[in-house]
C-alpha cells in the first residue's frame, strides 16, 4: 500500500461523519479515513460498511488489547468488515499479537480470508517521559520502548507499527524499511502545543523522519475550510 495522508474521522454520530465526508464528494480520489472508538461505538459496524461504499479506504482504530483468545476471536469478526488497516496494543504482548493476526486471517467459518494490514500501538502520542516514567513505571526511555514493542510486532509477524513520527525513523533501522510506520500527532506548525497530543510533527517533517501513514484529525475536521486543510497536508506530506 502506498504511503499516504489519513483524515481520524472522530465524530460522535454518523451522520456528523458522513456530512463531513460529504465535503469531499467532488474529489475524484476520495481521502483514506480513520475510523476510531467514538465513532464505531455510535454508529456500529454499519457505518464501515457505509464509508466503503463512498469508496473511502478505512483504517479501523480499535486499538484492541486482552487476552490472546479474546482478540483472536474479536479479530475474525472484524475479517468480514473489508477494512484497509486494523489495529491492537503492542503491549498485549508477542502471543497476543500472533492471535490477532491469526483471527485477522480467517473468517468466522475458519476459512482463510484475505487480511487488512495489521498494526500494532507502541505508546500513544499523548504519553510523554514523565508518564511512562511515573504513571507506567516503564523506566526506558521513549525510543528504546517503542523499537522494543515494534521488534515484537514485528517477529509476530504484523506489517507495522503505530509510533509518532518522532520515532519513525528509528522503527525502520531496526525493523526494517518495509515495515509500516502510521504516525498520528499531525500538527501544522501553527498549532503545536495547543491540545494534548506531545509528540507531534508538521506533515513536512513526518515526511522527511520516515512516516509511512500520517493520521491527521482536528487540523483537518476542526479547520475553517476542511478540503483546504486536506489538500494542504498531502501537498506537504508528498512534497509538493
Amino acid at each position: 500500500m502506498q504511503k499516504d495522508v489519513i483524515i481520524a474521522c472522530d465524530f460522535p454520530s454518523a451522520e456528523a461523519c458522513l456530512e463531513f465526508l460529504d465535503l469531499f464528494k467532488d474529489r475524484p480520489s476520495k481521502p483514506f479515513v480513520k475510523i476510531g472508538m467514538e465513532l464505531f461505538y455510535a454508529a456500529g459496524p454499519d457505518i464501515v460498511r457505509q464509508i466503503k461504499e463512498r469508496g473511502h479506504k478505512i483504517f479501523l482504530d480499535l486499538k484492541l488489547h486482552d487476552i490472546p483468545n479474546t482478540v483472536e476471536r474479536a479479530f475474525r469478526v472484524l475479517a468480514n468488515l473489508d477494512v484497509d488497516m486494523v489495529n491492537c496494543h503492542a503491549g498485549g504482548g508477542k502471543v497476543m499479537m500472533e492471535a490477532a493476526l491469526r483471527g485477522l486471517s480467517q473468517d468466522q467459518t475458519g476459512a482463510e480470508a484475505k487480511r487488512p494490514l495489521l498494526i500494532a500501538v507502541t505508546q500513544l502520542t499523548s504519553t510523554d517521559d514523565k508518564t511512562l516514567h511515573e504513571d507506567l513505571l516503564i523506566p526506558e526511555e521513549m525510543e528504546n520502548v517503542v523499537k522494543h514493542y515494534a521488534l515484537n510486532a514485528r517477529d509476530a509477524g504484523l506489517d507495522g507499527v503505530v509510533c509518532s513520527p518522532w520515532e519513525a525513523a528509528g522503527v525502520h533501522q531496526y525493523a526494517g524499511e518495509k515495515f509500516l510506520t502510521v504516525t498520528p500527532g499531525i500538527r501544522f506548525e501553527s498549532q503545536a502545543g495547543k491540545d494534548d497530543q506531545k509528540r507531534i510533527m508538521t506533515p513536512a517533517k513526518a515526511r522527511e523522519a520516515g512516516s509511512d501513514f500520517i493520521v491527521v484529525g482536528r487540523p483537518i475536521t476542526r479547520a475553517e475550510n476542511p478540503v483546504q486543510a486536506y489538500e494542504k497536508c498531502l501537498a506537504d506530506f508528498f512534497g509538493e
